[in-house]
């Protein structure tokens, strides 16, 4: 998320009552996560697990609950629960606030909007768009040309996103957009979140089938094909071209390669190249995946030689 207005390191420090390393007028011009940095904006980091990441990252701000050496040419601010302190500022700079009776997009020519669709503030939408009925748009949002939505899907819900304490689940505050590119289509009852501070992105012509949910921040490339009820998690980064067969699970953070196919009821877990198909849970090669399931299917035979085996071996004993 960009500032609209540049602020300083001491301007930051004062808002949020806590100390501050670094030269006083150090400029901050944007606030995000750590996977969506870039030089002038705030990151958090409250795990001294994650300090190195932080501290190294395109970042140029740290909000951050330790004292350690500032690195040239960035900025430091100590806070006793960067967490929260990085929520007060999404809250602060994006602000919620209730929708009027009927927000109006900036639309394109040619577009149809069916009766119910619902919008939120700032939504733009390009040429020959087709919204369906039942349709939210959240705040911010983006989409292209020739787009098209169907019934009741929602673009741009709240980041699943909370920190655990000992009181319960703190909800990270969202302020982030989905950017919908050109000839994409979207089924019906689908959810794509939008990111916390950045922008979750689905990649042109992508074909989008029913009840499919994309996380927060994830990032879909150009011409992928995604069947009914796949999930994908937070922070996922898909390439060009990649099919997603019905009910796929894809953990966050996993990246995808372009060109890759992931068979029906597959679990990812991690990244997997591109170019290739694959299948299980957790999934692998498709083809050595079937080799071992066909595997596994001659255990039983397998078992039951042995025994017969084992059986013969005892007899022959006991005549003996």
């Amino acid at each position: 998320m960009k500032l609209q207005n540049p602020h300083t390191l001491s301007q930051i420090a004062d808002f949020l009552g806590c100390r501050f390393a670094g030269n006083s007028d150090h400029p901050i011009t944007g606030i995000n996560e750590i996977h969506k940095v870039e030089s002038g904006d705030i990151v958090f980091v409250d795990h001294p697990k994650y300090y190195e990441k932080a501290l190294k990252s395109a970042a140029t701000t740290i909000l951050i609950n330790q004292e350690v050496e500032c690195p040239e040419g960035k900025g430091l601010l100590i806070s006793e629960d960067p967490f929260a302190d990085f929520n007060k500022l999404t809250r602060h700079f994006s602000p919620f606030g209730a929708w009027q009776e009927k927000e109006k997009p900036t639309l394109g020519e040619g577009c149809i909007i069916q009766p119910r669709v619902t919008f939120g503030k700032n939504v733009t939408i390009g040429k020959n768009c087709f919204i369906h009925t039942g349709v939210v748009i959240y705040d911010n949002c983006h989409l292209g040309d020739n787009v098209i939505i169907h019934a009741n899907t929602v673009i741009g819900a709240d980041a699943f996103y909370y920190q655990k304490r000992k009181d319960g689940f703190h909800k990270m505050h969202t302020c982030g957009r989905v950017v919908i590119e050109k000839d994409v289509e979207i089924g019906a009852l689908c959810t794509i979140d939008r990111g916390v501070s950045g922008d979750t992105v689905i990649g042109e012509g992508t074909k989008i089938d029913n009840q499919v949910h994309v996380g927060h921040d994830s990032v879909v490339g150009k011409h992928c094909l995604f069947a009914a009820n796949v999930g994908i998690a937070g922070c996922v980064v898909i390439e060009d071209n990649v099919t997603l067969w019905g009910q796929v699970g894809i953990a966050s953070n996993v990246v995808i390669g372009k060109g890759a196919t992931i068979l029906a009821q597959s679990g990812l877990s991690k990244s997997v190249e591109g170019g290739k198909t694959y299948f299980g849970s957790p999934a692998e090669e498709a083809r050595g995946k079937f080799k071992e399931l066909a595997s596994i299917r001659q255990l039983p035979k397998i078992i039951g030689t042995l025994a017969e085996r084992d059986a013969l071996a005892k007899h022959k004993k006991t005549e003996e």
